[in-house]
């Protein structure tokens, strides 16, 4: 303590005295070296004294005063070595301060992204706060035509997007791969209300291949087997039946006219394990994802407004919603339609899907 406060008292008296001007900053600066090299000395350490940071920083700030031929004279406890040290932590100082990122001048590199796709990101990311980084990424690629990774996309959204509060994120699913195209389908049914708190039913038929909707048909709230055929028969209408299709061990698939129905149609059910849902993971995680980002952000009052509604959902979920799985591209392309038009990051527009619940960039 008592060296402490001798060293403070004596480097206020050498700062005072090499500020000012004249011919006495060298003899301040052999003095402050001496005196500090006897602090040094003079402290107990059965082998060689012990430098500190503040010994060799006023130390190092003395030699910056004295002329070179003085050096190797004032050396009583210091090495030059110390000396040698203390210059490279300048240098390393200096150049870290003239590359780093919040200097006059910037590090050699490649550039980040451009103003406009950044311009562009920030602008998906504000009209469809559900998506992620991955989603982002694709759905800008498959726009401009840019190969774009979802960590860009990441930290883009971190230092120029500030989201709403209370939004959240979807939970992610492992996926399998399907065998073939169009030769199984998966069948399955929920359950929603409508603005009037009346339950509808709805069959979702989606291919495991593609991932695309096959269709989707609305029942009122209470059904047997006749609706339950008759959802089936009209969201299949117009394709090309699969071989086979994927059913759970819910109850509605055991009537007797559905069973018939299928031995017309020569379709062969696979039952999922019960009460595994895991083992029906593609059509479970579409109802999850039709929830989320449709049902649960409109309002529909009966039937004939839902079947419309879940319709425009179909044409936007099966042509401009990219999927991970499917590598960033579209139901639609998966099963062979032509990729849309390379929009440019200067000129493009938005195209509102389900009433402007999405939107999504294209060629202007």
């Amino acid at each position: 303590m008592r060296d402490f406060l001798v060293l403070a008292i004596h480097l206020v008296v050498t700062l005072a005295k090499l500020l000012r001007p004249g011919g006495a900053k060298a003899v301040a600066a052999e003095s402050l070296a001496l005196k500090q090299q006897l602090i040094i000395s003079n402290r107990t350490r059965s082998r060689a004294p012990n430098l500190t940071s503040c010994d060799r920083f006023l130390l190092g700030l003395a030699t910056l005063f004295v002329r070179e031929r003085r050096i190797l004279k004032l050396g009583e406890v210091v090495r030059p070595a110390t000396l040698l040290r203390f210059h490279q932590a300048l240098v390393q100082r200096k150049y870290r301060l003239l590359f780093s990122s919040s200097g006059c001048h910037r590090k050699p590199g490649p550039k980040g992204p451009s103003v406009e796709l950044i311009a562009a990101i920030v602008a998906m990311k504000r009209r469809n706060p559900k998506f992620g980084c991955v989603r982002i990424a694709q759905q800008i690629s498959r726009a401009f035509g840019i190969d774009l990774d979802k960590d860009v996309v990441r930290r883009i959204l971190v230092r120029h997007y500030r989201p709403e509060p209370g939004g959240s994120d979807g939970p992610s699913w492992l996926t399998l791969i399907a065998q073939t195209k169009d030769s199984l389908w998966s069948v399955d049914l929920f359950r929603c209300e409508s603005i009037l708190l009346r339950s509808h039913w709805v069959m979702l038929v989606m291919d495991v291949f593609t991932r695309r909707i096959v269709g989707i048909g609305v029942e009122g709230e209470t059904i047997d087997g006749i609706s339950v055929c008759r959802m089936f028969n009209c969201a299949v209408s117009g394709q090309q039946l699969p071989k086979h299709i994927s059913l759970d061990n819910d109850p509605l698939f055991r009537f007797h006219r559905w069973l018939a129905n299928l031995r017309v149609l020569e379709i062969d059910e696979i039952k999922s394990v019960p009460h595994v849902p895991v083992s029906h993971p593609f059509v479970e995680r579409l109802i999850g994802t039709i929830r989320r980002e449709y049902l649960d952000q409109t309002l529909f009052w009966n039937r004939f407004d839902l079947a419309r509604k879940l319709s425009e959902f179909r044409d936007y979920y099966n042509e401009h919603r990219v999927h991970r799985s499917l590598g960033g591209t579209t139901p639609a392309e998966w099963a062979g339609e032509s990729a849309p038009t390379r929009a440019q990051l200067d000129r493009y527009g938005w195209r509102d899907h389900c009433r402007g619940l999405f939107q999504i960039p294209v060629a202007a």
